[in-house]
C-alpha cells in the first residue's frame, strides 16, 4: 500500500507543477470607461493587457489602473 500511495503523491504533485509553467496567471478587468480586458502577471513580473506586455512591472500596473477606479478579478 505505500508505494502506491507514494506512486500517487508524486503523480499528483507533478500535475500540479506542470499546471502552471509558464508562471502566467490573468484576471479580467473592469472600468466604467473601457470594455472588459485581460490582465496577466507574466513570469518576468511584468503586466500584460490582452497579452502585450506593457514594460512596467504588474503591481505598479495594477495600482495605476485601481487609482483609476478599474476593478480586477473577484
Amino acid at each position: 500500500m505505500k508505494p502506491t500511495f507514494l506512486l500517487a503523491s508524486v503523480t499528483f504533485f507533478a500535475l500540479l507543477s506542470c499546471n502552471n509553467d509558464d508562471g502566467r496567471t490573468c484576471t479580467t478587468c473592469t472600468n466604467e470607461q473601457t470594455t472588459p480586458f485581460e490582465l496577466c502577471r507574466e513570469s518576468n513580473g511584468n503586466a500584460s493587457v490582452n497579452g502585450e506586455d506593457t514594460g512596467t512591472s504588474y503591481d505598479t500596473y495594477l495600482s495605476g489602473l485601481e487609482a483609476l477606479g478599474t476593478s480586477c478579478g473577484g
